[in-house]
């Protein structure tokens, strides 16, 4: 039976997160969470007080880390060094970190190849910023879902609301300055891939994206 790769690329609070995870359940395959793994390197960075712009300092950092995933009750959890961070990485100083050290040469280096060794054998969604461009530029499918600022905002808000104290505007900016540093930076911006499918969730529910991909992926499948 057909196996699909599919890829789903897009900003911060789009949806990309609970979308894929849902096609992935639809599908029957695997999910991903990319953003996990650039999250778990940042943390980690943090956590040993290397500076995102030592290439130095990561490229040793990065030679002795094991990052993978687990599957747990509440579905994947991440582990560095065999110890769960997966709720330690959701911070917005860890997103941010996250951002600034996905444009460094040597943590791309090192999640590319684990990123491809986990789609080697395909029947797998991937949710992240550059999986259709540089990641996957093969994949049998490749989605990049947007939405407006104001909507990915508020989807941000309603997210952090739930662990604690937050402002909407404060979410805003951080968003702004996310976007602006993931789409303009030198080493695999953020941007669709020439042959994504494009889909604005701005106005549509969850159930619906879930619904138009998963629809892309058995026409697909049915077509062999």
């Amino acid at each position: 039976m057909k196996r699909l790769l599919i890829t789903i690329d897009g900003p911060a609070g789009a949806g990309k997160t609970t979308v894929s995870r849902r096609v992935a359940e639809r599908l029957g395959y695997r999910y991903v969470d990319t953003g996990a793994l650039y999250r778990g390197v940042a943390y980690a960075a943090h956590a040993r007080g290397v500076r995102p712009e030592d290439d130095e300092a990561l490229a040793a950092m990065l030679a002795n880390l094991r990052l993978q995933f687990a599957t747990g009750p509440s579905g994947a959890r991440l582990l560095l060094d065999g110890e769960e961070i997966t709720d330690r990485i959701r911070t917005p100083e860890v997103s941010m970190l996250a951002s600034a050290v996905s444009a460094r040469p040597a943590v791309r280096r090192f999640l590319l190849d684990l990123q491809q060794a986990l789609g080697r054998e395909k029947a797998v969604v991937f949710e992240g910023r550059d999986m259709g461009t540089v990641v996957f530029p093969g994949a049998d499918l490749k989605f990049f879902l947007s939405a407006s600022e104001e909507i990915r905002a508020q989807r941000r808000f309603a997210e952090l609301a739930e662990q604690g104290p937050a402002r909407l505007e404060d979410v805003l900016q951080e968003m702004r300055r996310r976007d602006a540093q993931d789409s303009t930076r030198e080493l695999a911006p953020l941007k669709p891939a020439p042959d994504a499918i494009r889909i604005d969730s701005s106005g549509l529910s969850i159930e619906q994206v879930v619904g138009l991909i998963v629809d892309h992926a058995r026409r697909r499948l049915a077509a062999g």
